[in-house]
């Protein structure tokens, strides 16, 4: 019999991965992951509470499970990566590198470590593994995360299984349900991988320093002051303080750039605001699942965000895992940090980190 070992959460995903396995026959068991040791906001971070719930997911599939702390990973393979890049003005996308790094390597190896032949998670995606490994789009559009998993190698989706890759989020909760878990209706976890719903500038406070600066229109007229670069993203809208001025239209006002070099914050006014949109991009640390001989497609789609409906585009490779990427129709808030990834239909090719975004204005 198969061995495999399930990351359970105690939500409601990994727990249907986890009956869904049994009933598939394969032999079971579960990890709990704590990978995150500060525990003084609990309204954020319900680590205990997420704890009970795989333990009573654990008892009711009869099932082991194991409890493990990646927080010394987690802090020198994730977040101190995260925080450089916030310092540096950039929009960082830590469930990437947290996929990577913790769950399909440091869990993996744990995993193998209890004697397991493959582990699973509740992610929404499909693994092919005839004839090579292919990652593949989940059925459910509106919950696809392949978005997130786009660095992982052929050889950790080989030892991997996504169980819900053919379920949409709404039959998931109906067999949760049915089956009596009490997290059938549990609110599915948002944040950064690991550490939860926090007041976002607040956390940052702890391990950065403020620096605030000027807010200013693109033709440089003064309209307040800002925190710091690091707290605001492209295509922020919310928190900037700048709303209700009587020279202006009275449309919202967005961030549409950062002058890290003068320490100023560039809005502009409009959701349409021609400085929102970018026809093109440059990327760096280009990766292919496949592997370095992957022969990039001139011709593909892509998104530049977690549930973005993909963009066709044309890619052009550079050297030093370099690219550029021009999108067939203009995209909104294109953001450095971010992770570009790309597909052929529904497989996900790979992906790249986005640089600077392009623009024809």
């Amino acid at each position: 019999m198969i061995n495999v070992i399930v990351g359970l959460s105690g939500g409601v995903d990994s727990a249907v991965a986890a009956l869904l396995l049994k009933q598939q026959g394969y032999a079971v068991s579960a990890v709990f992951m704590k990978n995150w040791d500060e525990d003084d906001d609990q309204d954020y971070c319900p680590a205990e509470e997420d704890l009970a719930d795989a333990r009573a997911i654990a008892e009711k599939l009869d099932i082991e499970l194991h409890t493990v702390s990646f927080s010394a990973q987690y802090w020198h393979r994730v977040f101190a990566h995260f925080l450089d890049e916030i310092e540096a003005g950039r929009t960082p996308s830590p469930d990437i590198i947290c996929n990577r790094e913790i769950k399909f390597r440091a869990f993996l190896e744990y995993a193998i470590g209890l004697g397991a032949d493959l582990i699973a998670t509740g992610h929404y995606a499909r693994i092919d593994k005839t004839p090579s490994v292919r990652l593949l789009k989940g059925l459910d559009n509106k919950k696809d995360q392949t978005y997130f998993l786009h660095t992982l190698s052929r050889e950790q989706l080989g030892k991997s299984l996504f169980p819900l890759g053919e379920y949409h989020k709404t039959d998931v909760r109906k067999i949760a349900e049915a089956e009596g878990f009490g997290v059938y209706a549990k609110k599915d976890s948002t944040g950064i991988c690991f550490i939860g719903e926090r007041r976002f500038s607040e956390f940052l406070s702890r391990y950065t320093e403020k620096n605030p600066g000027e807010i200013r229109t693109l033709d440089n007229r003064l309209l307040g002051r800002h925190d710091g670069l690091m707290f605001y993203t492209i295509g922020q809208r919310q928190g900037l303080g700048i709303g209700g001025r009587s020279d202006s239209s009275g449309e919202p006002w967005y961030v549409v750039g950062k002058d890290m070099k003068n320490n100023i914050l560039r809005v502009a006014q409009g959701v349409d605001h021609p400085a929102l949109f970018s026809s093109g991009l440059h990327a760096s640390e280009l990766y292919w699942i496949s592997g370095e001989k992957f022969v990039a497609p001139p011709k593909c789609t892509a998104r530049i965000r977690h549930q973005q409906p993909v963009q066709d585009c044309s890619l052009t490779i550079q050297p030093g895992q370099t690219c550029r990427v021009s999108f067939d129709s203009p995209q909104r808030a294109v953001t450095p940090g971010q992770s570009i990834v790309f597909y052929q239909d529904d497989v996900c090719l790979g992906g790249a980190i986005i640089e600077e975004a392009i623009s024809d204005k």
